[in-house]
């Protein structure tokens, strides 16, 4: 029986590419997006292309009915899941502390730490062995900004993939018995449009040159890793933050 894993904002960039992955290897996938509804019908039909099933579902990652909404949508169309990626995220416009709004900090806590929390929930619900479950992988995703703060550029944005460092870490201890595995990718500079959509298209150009391996990173690298932690190869990872980060 082929497994099934939910992916956040699914409709491009490393969701997009995680999604397809997972299809050629086997899984069938939910699909999440907001607000590329054909780009997600795009991925949904590459992915029934390959056999796989794939179930569509609209839904903002920062509110908890939507959230609730999808998970309910999953467990009748596709059965229980194998695995959550919490890939979507938002950085909100790059800047200084002092020019950032406070309803841009709001919406950027919500869905790249809040929504995150509340999708494992679902998940954690559903996965553990304590509670019938058959056990499952979280995949959560953090940032190298969570290690060199942002500053200048995203300093909220990096405060809350800080908070998914830790929460990997705690919620990894938490269910480890209970055959949940809990991980994280940490990418770097990856070629996506999250650079442009916050006003900062120019940044790449500017990093890559300093890199230690001198060269964007793709969507794809990063999805591999995402199945590394979703596999049986990754059996004995709790807990993990994965730098894809070109040594940044």
């Amino acid at each position: 029986m082929a497994k099934v894993v939910i992916v956040t904002g699914a409709s491009r960039g490393i969701g997009r590419a995680t999604a397809l992955l997972a299809a050629r290897r086997g899984w069938d996938v939910c699909v999440n997006y907001l607000g590329s509804t054909d780009a997600a019908r795009e991925v949904a039909t590459e992915i029934e292309a390959l056999g796989r099933r794939a179930l569509l579902v609209r839904g903002d990652m920062g509110r908890e009915d939507d959230i609730r909404a999808m998970f309910a949508a999953v467990d009748r169309s596709l059965g229980a899941p194998d695995a959550v990626v919490c890939n979507a995220g938002i950085t909100g416009k790059a800047g200084r502390l002092e020019d950032l709004e406070t309803e841009t900090l709001r919406r950027v806590v919500d869905v790249n730490l809040v929504g995150v929390v509340l999708t494992a929930r679902e998940a954690v619900l559903r996965m553990s062995t304590k509670r019938g479950g058959r056990g499952g992988s979280i995949v959560l995703m953090s940032s190298v900004a969570s290690f060199i703060g942002g500053a200048g550029e995203w300093l909220h944005y990096a405060a809350t993939k800080g908070a998914i460092n830790t929460f990997t870490l705690g919620l990894s201890r938490e269910v480890a018995g209970e055959g949940i595995r809990v991980n994280a990718v940490s990418p770097g500079v990856i070629d996506t449009e999250i650079h442009a959509a916050a006003g900062a298209g120019e940044r790449v150009a500017r990093l890559v040159p300093n890199l230690p391996m001198p060269r964007i990173g793709t969507a794809q690298e990063v999805a591999e890793a995402i199945l590394f932690f979703m596999g049986g190869e990754a059996a004995y990872s709790i807990g993990a933050v994965l730098p894809i980060t070109g040594g940044r």
